[in-house]
Parts: structure tokens; C-alpha cells; sequence
């Protein structure tokens, strides 16, 4: 059954119209009055619906029981991913999303290659939360990560962070990621292409982040964070 994400109170029997981006994807799918639909907003669980009019933009619909589904995953991992090229970075959050990632935060790394500020970094993010919103209405989940403003790590650890903190490194004296460890969160810190410099991977050492690895292998940057996220959430 279709799934639409819908940031607007629900409640049973409320009939409402689709927010735009949810009325473009039912126009496309071409669905029809009385065909059923899911809508969820983000609070938890779900609720059935079922489309009652079509318009040429606009689509109406009356919410129907609510069930509480959640598919998220045991353990909170926040990502604090460096900003990769091109569309890798697309692709890491579609795959975070899908694999239970809490939370992204683009991170401006000495070595990345998309710099981002100002408006630019703004329609980057908004871009990135879409992806993320498609993502989770694809795979199941009630509840969709957010996409957080792209800073610096020096901005980052600034602030207050609670659980745990990784860094994936290529240094001597890692140890493998923990995997089976308990439920605590996490914040994942890894690198863009070309990794972090040494003055980051010093200063994140130095805030109490531990070196971990994957392995002997050197995997893409957009494909580290999620090799980690598959193996704590699995």
C-alpha cells in the first residue's frame, strides 16, 4: 500500500488535503477516489486513509484508524557524515535512512570537496530531507531522521551530545566497532573522500571520541557510515 508522509495533526475520521509533495506522488502513482493509502506524520505509528476526491493539484482524503507501527531501529545512531561529491551524498542519506539512521549532520570537513553556506547550504538541506522523507516512505518508518544544518566539526562540538562517540579511522590503535554493545546512542563521526585531516581526527580524540574500524579495507566515504549502521542494526 502507497505511504505518504504527512506533517500535519491525524486524528480518525479527519478529511484533509495532502500536503504538495504527497499530492504530487498519489497524481503520479495515478490512484483514484476510494483507493486506500497510509499517512504517517512522525509522531508514531500510522494511520490508514483513503483518497476521497482528486483535483488537478490538490488531493483530499479521510483518515482512517490509527496503528501503532514503529519500525525504528534498536539503537540511536547520529551520523555526523563529511559532505561527499556529487550525488554519493544522496545516496548515503537514502541508504542511513533506510538502514535506521536518528539523525544526519552534513559535515563541512577540511577535505570535502562541496563546500556549503548560506542559501546554497539551505536548498542543500531542504534537498537532503526530501530524500530522507521518500526514503522512510519507502522502507516502513514512521518516523523520518532529520537532516541537520551542515556545520564544521569545530561548530559540532560546540554542542551538547549525549551516548557514545565514534570516529572511523584508518589510525593505528583503533579497535573493531562494537557491535552488540547495548542500546546506548551513538554518534558516528567519519570523513569525506580523502578522510578527516589529522588536526580533526586529533580534535575529535580529544572531545572523547574512540577510534574504531571496519577492517582492513578502505571503503568509500559514503559507504563506511552505512557498512556501520547495517552491522549495529541488523
Amino acid at each position: 500500500m502507497p505511504r505518504f508522509y504527512c506533517p500535519a495533526p491525524l486524528a480518525t475520521g479527519l478529511s484533509l488535503e495532502l500536503p504538495p509533495g504527497a499530492a504530487r506522488h498519489v497524481q503520479v502513482l495515478r490512484l483514484q477516489p476510494g483507493d486506500s493509502i497510509t499517512l504517517f506524520n512522525g509522531e508514531g505509528g500510522e494511520f490508514a486513509a483513503t483518497v476521497t476526491r482528486m483535483g488537478r493539484s490538490d488531493v483530499e482524503v479521510t483518515v482512517g484508524p490509527h496503528a501503532a507501527v514503529e519500525r525504528e531501529a534498536s539503537r540511536a545512531v547520529h551520523v555526523l557524515a563529511g559532505i561527499t561529491a556529487n550525488e554519493r551524498m544522496d545516496w548515503l542519506v537514502e541508504k542511513a535512512t533506510e538502514l535506521g539512521v536518528a539523525s544526519i549532520t552534513p559535515l563541512v570537513a577540511e577535505r570535502s570537496v562541496l563546500k556549503l553556506k548560506g542559501e546554497r547550504a539551505d536548498k542543500k538541506r531542504a534537498h537532503w530531507q526530501g530524500i530522507a522523507v521518500a526514503a522512510a516512505e519507502q522502507c516502513g518508518r514512521n518516523r523520518v531522521p532529520a537532516v541537520h544544518p551542515a556545520v564544521t566539526l569545530a561548530e559540532w562540538l560546540k554542542q551538547a551530545a549525549v551516548g557514545e562517540r565514534w570516529v572511523l579511522s584508518l589510525s593505528e590503535g583503533t579497535r573493531p566497532v562494537p557491535v552488540g554493545a547495548g542500546a546506548t546512542a551513538v554518534t558516528l563521526l567519519s570523513g569525506p573522500e580523502g578522510g578527516l585531516s589529522p588536526a580533526e581526527e586529533a580534535a575529535a580524540l580529544a572531545a572523547g571520541f574512540s577510534p574504531v574500524t571496519l577492517g582492513p579495507r578502505v571503503l568509500r566515504a559514503e559507504t563506511a557510515p552505512l557498512a556501520v549502521l547495517a552491522m549495529l542494526n541488523s
